[in-house]
């Protein structure tokens, strides 16, 4: 590549990477495989950097949500240490009720098939329609709209605190 293609490369990744990591968090569910899921991303990207045109964003989003979802086809099983006791967290700026509230919902997240959490990313996070979603995930919209209600009601069935504090806010 060209020195004008490498900075712009380099513009890119220096401007938006801090949006696609938060968006592979989302998808991997922790900072580690976050890390890894960008970095092959743009490892993919950077290779074909001169035949992008246009916006790279949605590209390099693309190559994110097809390597997470290819990750879970080749992966047998999650690796996961159950723990008797969840740890404290140390120096959290919320009360500890919200606090309690954020930690039961990332564990039921991450207790969310794949799949189900990856349709609630693109719906939610990304607040993309569901032709959108399908368009990315390479299925039908009826298959986002099914998995999205499965992805909610198994939500509330994990954390019913949830549907208390969004009334809470409401009142």
């Amino acid at each position: 590549m060209t020195e004008g293609t490498d900075g712009e490369f380099t513009a890119f990744v220096n401007e938006r990477g801090n949006v696609l990591l938060r968006i592979a968090y989302a998808l991997a569910g922790d900072q580690h495989g976050a890390e890894d899921l960008l970095q092959n991303a743009l490892a993919k990207a950077y290779a074909r950097w001169p035949r992008i045109r246009g916006d790279a964003e949605p590209y390099v989003r693309r190559i994110l949500y097809h390597d997470q979802v290819s990750g879970w086809r080749h992966r047998s099983r999650r690796p996961e240490v159950p723990v008797a006791v969840l740890p404290e967290r140390v120096g959290s700026r919320d009360s500890g009720q919200d606090a309690d509230l954020r930690m039961l919902l990332r564990d039921a997240l991450l207790s969310l098939p794949p799949r189900q959490r990856a349709v609630l990313t693109l719906r939610y996070l990304e607040d993309l329609s569901v032709e959108q979603t399908a368009a990315l995930l390479g299925c039908r919209a009826g298959t986002v709209a099914s998995q999205t209600s499965k992805a909610l009601a198994r939500l509330r069935q994990l954390v019913p605190a949830l549907d208390d504090s969004v009334t809470e806010e409401v009142r």
